[in-house]
């Protein structure tokens, strides 16, 4: 690693986000000696990595910095003798993820971007672009860290350590970083008067808080939360209360994605509400939200990261992934919660799988904070929710359709049975360009008459 002029690659350069990465980058320029910036994308997204380019350019100069800001769509190109590798990319754009709500919202059941049936169809088509980059990596940056941030976080880093074998990686999540900016105020205290330990699986841990003279406080955040305050909940999930009785047995404070699971039959009522309105599905809504941040985006006097990007939904994703980059790089040992391997930190799962926990960060990356054994509802939950990731991820990497089945029916937001076999079968057919792994089942399905029933995700490849 250069001591003294970083090259940093960031692969999903055209996106909505990459101005709050810069935004960080330009907040951490005494920590980091940057020299270059690569931005990346692919063909279909060169017109917004021009825009976003434009922009971070903007900043930087606004920001009297000297950096080089470069723009390309030639990944190895961008690869070659990098120190830092970000990914934030989306395979199949906004409309892939409005076809991971919709088809299952069609079925009568919960389309969301990591859960259920939509989260396993972005773990399909996102895993073997992550591995294709790793591999480019060996070749190109073997001695570069690779920071992702691209969801389902946590499958994506038990895919890279697992099957691509690349150990340098922390897999990172905003949910936890917006728990701990919001939750503080509660108890009116700061964050630097407060202890948290996180643990569990990306979208799916719990935590625990202790005030500075070592007294546990999570009781009485738990208490705070039932005062009409939402507590960092992030935009994109609606505000089902979870049940007070089941927190205060359980003395931990579930993230927020848990309403899935706790509350799955209000969670479904409300997605199917927008669903069925001219509102539309979260994906949909994320649409129009980017289209006005793009317009923004051209704004040649713009050059400052605007307030309308928190309505997006990632908020602070950007600035977890700079403040690990110069974590790593400075050796800082900073407290952070990241996908990394286990190594014990969470006796009810194996050392070698990847959990999220809370994790000092440093020149050796992630290290993981012991959070102890859980009690046997969360250790339950946590033991299926693991096992169904490792089968995602196999079948993601192996194409193997009875795997993926598997995965449906072991879903807890998939009822099995008849329906879930029918759902798989669409979701492959509408994912068919995105899913190379599977093009042998996808032209079975396509020769028998399988095709997509919502009007909306069987058009929206259109819009692109």
């Amino acid at each position: 690693m250069s001591r003294n002029a970083l090259k940093i690659v960031t692969i999903g350069g055209g996106s909505s986000y990459t101005p709050e990465l810069i935004e960080g980058y330009i907040k951490r320029s005494d920590q980091l000696p940057i020299k270059e910036i690569w931005l990346v994308d692919i063909l279909e997204g060169k017109e917004k990595l021009e825009i976003v380019g434009a922009m971070a350019r903007r900043m930087v100069k606004a920001a009297n910095l000297d950096w080089d800001i470069h723009l390309t769509i030639d990944r190895c190109k961008a690869l070659k003798d990098a120190d830092f590798v970000s990914t934030q990319f989306r395979v199949g754009f906004l409309q892939s993820r409005i076809k991971d709500e919709r088809i299952p919202n069609s079925y009568g059941m919960i389309g969301q971007e990591t859960n259920g049936a939509g989260g396993i169809f972005k773990a399909f088509r996102s895993i073997p672009v992550i591995l294709d980059i790793v591999k480019d990596m060996k070749e190109l940056c073997p001695d570069a860290w690779l920071i992702n941030f691209t969801n389902p976080s946590g499958m994506l880093t038990e895919a890279i350590v697992s099957y691509g074998h690349w150990n340098k990686v922390i897999g990172l999540c905003n949910v936890p970083v917006m728990a701990m900016i919001s939750e503080p105020k509660l108890i009116e205290k700061t964050l630097d008067e407060l202890t948290y330990k996180f643990a569990g699986l990306d979208h799916f841990h719990w935590h625990r808080v202790w005030d500075n003279t070592g007294k546990e406080m999570t009781l009485e955040i738990i208490s705070k939360m039932y005062d009409g305050e939402d507590a960092g909940l992030p935009k994109n999930i609606f505000n089902v209360p979870f049940f007070r009785e089941q927190l205060t047995q359980m003395k931990m404070i579930p993230c927020g994605y848990h309403r899935y699971y706790y509350r799955q039959e209000e969670m479904l009522k409300h997605g199917l509400e927008e669903y069925e309105s001219e509102k539309g599905t979260r994906g949909q809504q994320v649409m129009k939200i980017e289209k006005e941040l793009f317009e923004l985006y051209k704004d040649p006097k713009l050059d400052y990261k605007p307030k309308q990007l928190s309505e997006r939904g990632g908020a602070h994703y950007s600035d977890a992934a700079c403040e690990a980059i110069a974590s790593v790089y400075g050796n800082k040992k900073t407290q952070m919660v990241v996908s990394t391997v286990n190594n014990g930190a969470v006796p009810d799962l194996p050392n070698d799988q990847i959990v999220e926990v809370s994790s000092q960060i440093g020149a050796s990356g992630a290290v993981p904070m012991v959070f102890g054994p859980f009690s046997p509802a969360e250790r339950g939950w946590l033991q299926v929710m693991k096992n169904m990731e490792l089968i995602i991820v196999q079948a993601a990497v192996t194409g193997d359709y009875g795997l993926a089945l598997q995965a449906f029916i072991l879903n807890p937001l998939i009822p099995s049975g008849q329906k879930a076999k029918d759902l798989l079968d669409e979701m492959l057919v509408a994912n068919k360009k995105y899913l190379p792994q599977f093009s042998g089942k996808i032209k079975e399905l396509l020769d028998a008459g399988v095709k997509v029933h919502d009007q909306v995700a069987a058009n929206i490849d259109n819009t692109i």
